[in-house]
């Protein structure tokens, strides 16, 4: 059975291993700096595998050694965001944890894939791959699936329609400047903007982009996990089955959408290298502007990492 490891064993990371265990085609290991937590939960999930009929294991540890020939590592491990506070703000303390976590994990994993959700997420993923020397296929970012089920599930509310009947597309940088897709996103073929008023359909876009602060002003100890880690065991799945499934994906862009040197939220096609293709849309000047804005953004961040 391939072998998956997470970093960071809080609400997200155990969440994604709950989410990976259930689906049985991955042993998870969590590893965590605090000593007995990841330990604590692999064995609670672990014990509710025969309830559910998985024969996935589930190891918690502190030990790199532990999480030796994983076929991917994914890192969760970071500072939540506070109310009040942007991803942004989150980038000194995060990147050492994502560096520390890329070194030791290549260490005993040297033909791992990364997939990066530690906040911000884009210069996260950028500093994964500039420390590891690793190819863009093997660096990806966790992002835009959770972004895009966000609006399709704020369309669903407004049309109460099954949210399997809905298709979005955010595209951009994780943040207030994220591009949703509104010309490409429809309902059941039909675009959004023949289904919603324009007042509407504005103020879905706006949620969208406030998604995440939105649940970080209700849970005020925490930000989301259900569905990013959903997000993640989605990524996972593609990559580990080989399914050549088109995701939107936070990748380092070669000249694709008129940008390079970046990590950005575009569409991409996952299968067991990890980064197959990026697909690119045929965009209109005001979104490819809206795009322009997103990652005009997405650069200052990452320089501001100091990496070559």
């Amino acid at each position: 059975m391939a072998k998956v490891t997470i970093i960071g064993a809080g609400q997200t990371g155990a969440t994604t291993a709950h989410w990976l265990a259930q689906r049985e085609f991955a042993d998870v290991v969590l590893i965590d700096i605090v000593e007995g937590m990841p330990q604590g939960k692999a064995l609670d999930l672990s014990e509710a595998m025969p309830v559910i009929g998985s024969d996935a294991k589930v190891l918690g540890t502190n030990d790199y050694a532990d999480t030796a020939g994983s076929d991917i590592v994914v890192i969760t491990a970071g500072l939540p965001r506070k109310p009040g506070m942007s991803r942004d703000d989150l980038l000194a303390a995060n990147s050492k944890i994502v560096r520390n976590s890329v070194e030791k994990s290549l260490d005993v994993s040297p033909d791992t894939i990364f997939i990066i959700l530690t906040n911000p997420l884009d210069p996260m993923a950028y500093l994964a791959m500039k420390v590891s020397g690793l190819p863009r296929e093997r660096v990806v970012g966790q992002a835009g699936i959770l972004d895009s089920a966000r609006m399709r599930t704020f369309v669903a509310m407004e049309l109460g329609v099954s949210v399997q009947n809905i298709d979005c597309y955010v595209l951009g940088g994780h943040g207030d400047d994220m591009v949703p897709l509104t010309r490409h996103s429809n309902v059941a073929g039909v675009p959004l903007n023949k289904m919603l008023s324009a007042d509407k359909l504005g103020a879905i876009v706006e949620r969208t982009r406030k998604g995440g602060g939105e649940i970080v002003g209700l849970l005020k100890t925490g930000s989301a996990f259900y569905a990013p880690s959903a997000a993640l065991a989605q990524m996972v799945e593609a990559i580990l089955l080989d399914r050549h499934l088109i995701l939107p994906t936070s990748a380092y862009l070669e000249g694709e959408y008129g940008h390079e040197g970046i990590f950005f939220g575009v569409p991409v096609q996952l299968g067991r290298i990890g980064l197959e293709k990026i697909i690119e849309y045929d965009l209109n000047a005001e979104e490819q502007s809206e795009l322009d804005r997103s990652a005009n953004h997405v650069r200052e961040v990452i320089e501001s990492l100091g990496i070559e």
